[in-house]
Protein backbone atom coordinates (compact mmCIF):
# COMPACT_ATOMS: atom_id res chain seq x y z
CA UNK A 1 0.00 0.00 0.00
CA UNK A 2 2.85 2.33 0.88
CA UNK A 3 4.69 1.52 -2.28
CA UNK A 4 1.24 2.42 -4.01
CA UNK A 5 1.10 5.81 -2.71
CA UNK A 6 4.64 6.35 -2.83
CA UNK A 7 4.45 5.79 -7.27
CA UNK A 8 0.96 7.22 -7.40
CA UNK A 9 2.53 10.38 -5.83
CA UNK A 10 5.87 10.35 -8.17
CA UNK A 11 3.53 9.57 -11.26
CA UNK A 12 1.43 12.70 -9.93
CA UNK A 13 4.79 14.71 -9.88
CA UNK A 14 5.93 13.77 -13.21
CA UNK A 15 2.22 14.34 -14.91
CA UNK A 16 2.11 17.28 -13.76
CA UNK A 17 5.86 18.67 -14.45
CA UNK A 18 4.81 17.53 -18.10
CA UNK A 19 1.79 19.61 -18.49
CA UNK A 20 3.86 22.55 -17.13
CA UNK A 21 6.75 22.25 -19.90
CA UNK A 22 3.93 21.37 -22.48
CA UNK A 23 2.17 24.24 -21.81
CA UNK A 24 5.66 26.71 -21.56
CA UNK A 25 6.39 25.21 -25.35
CA UNK A 26 3.15 25.65 -26.36
CA UNK A 27 2.85 29.22 -25.51
CA UNK A 28 6.39 30.43 -26.32
CA UNK A 29 5.56 28.65 -30.11
CA UNK A 30 1.99 30.55 -30.27
CA UNK A 31 4.05 33.76 -29.26
CA UNK A 32 6.61 33.58 -31.84
CA UNK A 33 4.33 32.68 -34.59
CA UNK A 34 1.63 36.09 -33.63
CA UNK A 35 4.53 38.04 -33.67
CA UNK A 36 2.56 40.25 -31.34
CA UNK A 37 4.78 43.07 -29.28
CA UNK A 38 3.14 41.85 -26.16
CA UNK A 39 3.32 38.64 -26.58
CA UNK A 40 6.95 38.47 -27.73
CA UNK A 41 7.95 40.41 -24.68
CA UNK A 42 5.89 38.00 -22.37
CA UNK A 43 7.88 35.07 -24.12
CA UNK A 44 10.84 35.98 -22.39
CA UNK A 45 9.82 36.70 -19.01
CA UNK A 46 10.31 33.01 -18.80
CA UNK A 47 10.12 32.74 -14.96
CA UNK A 48 7.13 34.49 -14.90
CA UNK A 49 5.71 32.52 -17.13
CA UNK A 50 6.81 29.17 -15.53
CA UNK A 51 5.66 30.40 -12.08
CA UNK A 52 2.33 31.13 -13.84
CA UNK A 53 1.95 27.65 -15.17
CA UNK A 54 3.23 25.91 -12.25
CA UNK A 55 0.34 27.69 -10.14
CA UNK A 56 -2.13 27.16 -12.62
CA UNK A 57 -1.20 23.51 -13.21
CA UNK A 58 -1.03 22.38 -9.18
CA UNK A 59 -4.53 24.55 -8.73
CA UNK A 60 -6.30 22.35 -11.37
CA UNK A 61 -4.82 19.31 -9.62
CA UNK A 62 -5.71 20.17 -6.43
CA UNK A 63 -9.33 21.18 -7.83
CA UNK A 64 -9.85 18.10 -9.13
CA UNK A 65 -8.88 15.74 -6.30
CA UNK A 66 -10.97 17.48 -3.85
CA UNK A 67 -13.88 17.17 -5.89
CA UNK A 68 -13.52 13.43 -6.86
CA UNK A 69 -12.75 12.89 -3.07
CA UNK A 70 -9.00 12.09 -3.65
CA UNK A 71 -7.58 13.76 -1.27
CA UNK A 72 -9.53 12.68 2.44
CA UNK A 73 -6.95 10.12 4.02
CA UNK A 74 -3.65 12.79 3.28
CA UNK A 75 -5.82 15.61 4.87
CA UNK A 76 -7.12 13.77 7.82
CA UNK A 77 -3.59 12.57 8.53
CA UNK A 78 -1.70 16.19 8.52
CA UNK A 79 -4.83 17.59 10.61
CA UNK A 80 -4.43 15.17 13.40
CA UNK A 81 -0.33 15.21 13.26
CA UNK A 82 -0.68 18.76 13.79
CA UNK A 83 -3.34 18.46 16.28
CA UNK A 84 -1.18 15.86 18.70
CA UNK A 85 1.97 17.75 18.34
CA UNK A 86 1.33 21.26 18.34
CA UNK A 87 2.02 22.68 21.96
CA UNK A 88 -0.97 24.32 23.39
CA UNK A 89 0.71 27.74 23.92
CA UNK A 90 0.83 28.34 20.43
CA UNK A 91 -2.52 28.28 20.03
CA UNK A 92 -3.50 32.18 20.76
CA UNK A 93 -0.28 33.21 18.71
CA UNK A 94 -2.02 31.24 16.04
CA UNK A 95 -5.50 32.89 16.83
CA UNK A 96 -3.67 36.33 16.31
CA UNK A 97 -2.25 35.63 12.73
CA UNK A 98 -5.57 33.91 11.41
CA UNK A 99 -7.14 37.03 12.53
CA UNK A 100 -4.54 39.42 10.39
CA UNK A 101 -6.65 37.44 7.65
CA UNK A 102 -9.46 38.33 7.86
CA UNK A 103 -11.45 40.94 6.06
CA UNK A 104 -12.14 42.99 9.02
CA UNK A 105 -8.25 43.98 8.99
CA UNK A 106 -6.95 43.44 4.90
CA UNK A 107 -10.44 45.50 3.80
CA UNK A 108 -9.12 48.66 5.22
CA UNK A 109 -5.54 47.95 5.21
CA UNK A 110 -6.14 47.73 1.23
CA UNK A 111 -8.28 50.69 1.41
CA UNK A 112 -5.48 53.28 3.14
CA UNK A 113 -2.62 51.20 1.25
CA UNK A 114 -4.36 52.67 -2.67
CA UNK A 115 -5.43 56.41 -0.99
CA UNK A 116 -1.63 56.10 -0.06
CA UNK A 117 -0.67 55.38 -3.40
CA UNK A 118 -3.22 57.40 -5.18
CA UNK A 119 -1.76 60.64 -3.29
CA UNK A 120 1.77 59.64 -3.86
CA UNK A 121 0.90 59.09 -7.48
CA UNK A 122 1.68 55.53 -7.83
CA UNK A 123 -1.37 54.82 -9.62
CA UNK A 124 -0.81 51.48 -10.94
CA UNK A 125 0.33 49.86 -7.91
CA UNK A 126 -2.72 51.20 -6.00
CA UNK A 127 -4.45 49.59 -9.51
CA UNK A 128 -2.58 46.75 -8.94
CA UNK A 129 -3.83 45.93 -5.19
CA UNK A 130 -7.29 47.22 -5.76
CA UNK A 131 -8.33 44.97 -8.30
CA UNK A 132 -5.91 41.70 -6.92
CA UNK A 133 -8.04 42.02 -3.54
CA UNK A 134 -11.30 42.49 -5.42
CA UNK A 135 -10.43 39.82 -7.15
CA UNK A 136 -9.65 37.67 -4.58
CA UNK A 137 -12.37 38.24 -2.60
CA UNK A 138 -15.09 37.59 -5.94
CA UNK A 139 -13.11 34.43 -6.64
CA UNK A 140 -13.59 32.94 -2.89
CA UNK A 141 -16.86 33.67 -2.94
CA UNK A 142 -17.30 32.11 -6.49
CA UNK A 143 -15.78 28.86 -5.31
CA UNK A 144 -16.33 28.37 -2.17
CA UNK A 145 -20.32 28.67 -3.44
CA UNK A 146 -19.65 26.21 -6.37
CA UNK A 147 -17.31 23.44 -4.37
CA UNK A 148 -19.56 23.61 -1.45
CA UNK A 149 -16.86 21.41 0.78
CA UNK A 150 -17.89 20.83 4.60
CA UNK A 151 -15.38 22.17 6.77
CA UNK A 152 -13.02 19.36 9.13
CA UNK A 153 -15.13 18.64 11.97
CA UNK A 154 -12.50 16.97 13.92
CA UNK A 155 -12.46 18.97 17.45
CA UNK A 156 -14.75 21.68 18.15
CA UNK A 157 -13.47 25.03 16.66
CA UNK A 158 -14.82 28.83 15.98
CA UNK A 159 -17.36 28.90 13.31
CA UNK A 160 -16.91 30.93 9.92
CA UNK A 161 -18.97 31.90 7.13
CA UNK A 162 -18.90 29.85 3.89
CA UNK A 163 -17.28 26.17 3.11
CA UNK A 164 -14.59 25.06 3.28
CA UNK A 165 -12.70 25.29 0.10
CA UNK A 166 -10.51 27.26 -0.70
CA UNK A 167 -9.63 29.05 2.96
CA UNK A 168 -10.70 32.37 1.72
CA UNK A 169 -7.85 33.65 5.18
CA UNK A 170 -5.61 32.42 3.06
CA UNK A 171 -5.98 33.30 -0.41
CA UNK A 172 -6.69 36.57 0.81
CA UNK A 173 -3.62 36.73 3.00
CA UNK A 174 -1.35 35.35 -0.11
CA UNK A 175 -2.85 37.51 -2.50
CA UNK A 176 -2.28 40.80 -0.28
CA UNK A 177 1.17 40.27 0.65
CA UNK A 178 2.16 39.31 -3.48
CA UNK A 179 0.53 42.47 -4.30
CA UNK A 180 2.19 44.27 -1.68
CA UNK A 181 5.88 42.91 -3.13
CA UNK A 182 5.17 43.35 -5.64
CA UNK A 183 4.62 46.86 -5.49
CA UNK A 184 7.52 47.36 -2.78
CA UNK A 185 9.77 45.81 -5.43
CA UNK A 186 9.40 48.46 -8.17
CA UNK A 187 8.52 51.59 -5.99
CA UNK A 188 12.09 50.31 -3.60
CA UNK A 189 13.88 48.06 -5.62
CA UNK A 190 16.24 46.99 -2.79
CA UNK A 191 13.16 46.32 -0.45
CA UNK A 192 12.26 42.94 -2.20
CA UNK A 193 15.20 41.08 -0.45
CA UNK A 194 13.11 41.97 2.55
CA UNK A 195 9.88 42.11 1.29
CA UNK A 196 9.52 38.52 -0.24
CA UNK A 197 10.58 36.38 2.71
CA UNK A 198 8.42 38.55 4.98
CA UNK A 199 5.13 37.78 2.39
CA UNK A 200 6.17 33.68 2.38
CA UNK A 201 6.26 33.79 6.26
CA UNK A 202 2.94 35.24 6.35
CA UNK A 203 1.46 33.56 3.80
CA UNK A 204 3.09 30.07 5.81
CA UNK A 205 1.61 31.28 8.83
CA UNK A 206 -1.67 31.98 7.90
CA UNK A 207 -2.42 28.91 5.87
CA UNK A 208 -0.65 27.20 8.96
CA UNK A 209 -3.08 28.73 11.39
CA UNK A 210 -6.25 27.82 9.97
CA UNK A 211 -5.20 23.93 9.74
CA UNK A 212 -4.06 24.73 13.63
CA UNK A 213 -7.30 25.51 14.33
CA UNK A 214 -8.90 23.09 12.27
CA UNK A 215 -11.17 25.20 9.93
CA UNK A 216 -9.83 23.91 6.96
CA UNK A 217 -8.22 20.93 5.19
CA UNK A 218 -4.69 21.04 4.22
CA UNK A 219 -5.93 20.75 0.49
CA UNK A 220 -7.94 23.76 1.26
CA UNK A 221 -5.13 25.82 2.21
CA UNK A 222 -2.40 24.84 -1.03
CA UNK A 223 -5.36 25.38 -3.33
CA UNK A 224 -5.95 29.12 -1.26
CA UNK A 225 -2.28 29.73 -1.92
CA UNK A 226 -1.63 28.86 -5.30
CA UNK A 227 -4.90 30.77 -6.08
CA UNK A 228 -3.97 33.98 -4.04
CA UNK A 229 -0.15 34.02 -5.73
CA UNK A 230 -1.56 33.88 -8.95
CA UNK A 231 -3.96 36.95 -9.63
CA UNK A 232 -1.99 39.55 -8.14
CA UNK A 233 0.81 37.69 -10.60
CA UNK A 234 -1.73 37.89 -13.46
CA UNK A 235 -3.07 41.58 -12.73
CA UNK A 236 0.59 42.78 -12.21
CA UNK A 237 1.46 41.37 -15.74
CA UNK A 238 -1.85 42.81 -17.85
CA UNK A 239 -0.72 46.17 -16.36
CA UNK A 240 2.90 45.94 -17.78
CA UNK A 241 1.80 44.52 -21.02
CA UNK A 242 -0.93 47.23 -21.27
CA UNK A 243 1.96 49.50 -20.81
CA UNK A 244 3.65 48.17 -23.35
CA UNK A 245 0.92 48.66 -25.40
CA UNK A 246 0.00 52.23 -24.68
CA UNK A 247 4.14 52.91 -25.13
CA UNK A 248 4.03 51.00 -28.65
CA UNK A 249 0.95 53.19 -29.88
CA UNK A 250 2.80 56.50 -28.86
Amino acid sequence: MHLIVNNGFIFDIVKLALYIGIGYLAFSFFARRARAPWLLTLATQRMAVLTLLTLLVVGVKVFEDVIGQESSIVDLAILWFIRQNLPPFLLAFFNAVTWTGAAIFLAPATAAICALLFVRRHHREAVLLAVTMAGGWGLTYAVKSMVGRARPELWSTTWYWGSSFPSGHTLSTAAFATALTLIASRIWPQSRFVALPLAVLWISLMGLSRLVLGVHWPTDVLAAICLGVFIPLVVNMVLQLYQIEKNAIR
